[in-house]
């Protein structure tokens, strides 16, 4: 069995190419792909070679996290059955070729209990269900009625800021980009010299600047808390007296688990959290390399999707 993919041979080197798949064992299923998101955090640091030292890092390798498809495969302890339209988190089926994350391809072999179904009318958007599970984890501990800022106003920061009015706090976004504070979208989003409204007993970082972190704590409240939940090529550091004048907390948010995953698709399934408006880009999967190009480095573009329907 083999599947068309993307593959990252060195930075800014993307191509497509057919890979042989690993055959699919009892527990597995073979995921035929319909969409799959392409990350501006992570896989910017792929395509650009500024990764720093992750495990499982190395070229050839296969990108992307954030893929939606149907089973056409389900081995007899796979726990699902052919037909489903499931996410799928990743995937490692190719061989020598890694894969980092391993879910920009047109088919994949995948352990069953990894995948989740999902409402085949959620479409395209059901990509953006990763993303969303990385902004409930880091919005773990949080309060209701807490004032909490959060940085930047991608889809990271958008998923944080829907997330926190669900659980009842009074979320305000901070964003440079004049093109990405435009529109109606239920708490303000400003620039940061522009906002006069005090301290936040919570700030949650999406941006991933590393540069950011003094005037962040500037603006905590005492005893508030600091959450980083971008990804941070450059070393981090921050002056020691204000953090300490404020009895500041520092919390760094990895990866979602599957309970995370969970709670959103419920959240989603249930009409709570939309999922509208946050795709800008769609690309056929044909088109990869000029897709990645775009999605990583224009500043217009919020969510790159590819389409693997359309085989080539």
């Amino acid at each position: 069995m083999h599947a068309l993919a993307v593959i990252l041979d060195g930075p800014e080197r993307l191509g497509l190419d057919r890979l042989a798949l690993d055959a699919p064992g009892p527990a597995d299923a073979v995921v035929e792909v319909a969409w799959s998101g392409i990350s501006t955090g992570t896989e910017r640091l792929l395509w650009s070679g500024r990764m720093p030292d992750f495990p499982g890092m190395g070229y050839p390798l296969v990108p992307g996290y954030e893929s939606v498809g149907r089973v056409v495969e389900a081995g007899p302890e796979s726990g699902r059955r052919p037909g489903e339209t499931v996410f799928v988190p990743g995937a490692r089926c190719f061989g020598p070729v890694r894969g980092l994350f391993g879910g920009a391809a047109s088919h994949l072999v995948v352990e069953g209990a990894r995948l989740l179904p999902i409402d085949a009318a959620l479409g395209e958007r059901g990509i953006l269900l990763a993303l969303a599970a990385t902004a409930y984890h880091a919005l773990a501990g949080a309060e209701r009625g807490e004032r909490h800022l959060v940085v930047g106003h991608g889809v990271l920061g958008r998923l944080l800021a829907r997330l926190a009015r669900l659980s009842g706090q009074d979320p305000v976004v901070w964003e440079r980009d004049p093109a990405r504070r435009g529109g109606e979208h239920g708490y303000p989003v400003l620039d940061p010299a522009a906002d006069e409204t005090g301290r936040y007993a919570r700030i949650t970082d999406a941006s991933g600047d590393a540069g950011l972190l003094d005037g962040l704590i500037a603006r905590l409240a005492p005893g508030g808390e600091v959450v980083l939940a971008g990804f941070y090529e450059a070393p981090l550091s921050f002056a020691f007296p204000p953090a300490f004048l404020r009895e500041a907390r520092l919390r760094v948010s990895a990866q979602w688990r599957p309970g995370d995953l969970d709670a959103v698709a419920g959240l989603v399934r249930a009409g709570a959290l939309g999922l509208d408006g946050l795709i800008s880009h769609r690309r056929p999967a044909a088109q990869a390399a000029s897709a990645y190009r775009t999605a990583l480095t224009d500043p217009a573009c919020l969510k790159m999707v590819l389409d693997w329907r359309a085989r080539s």
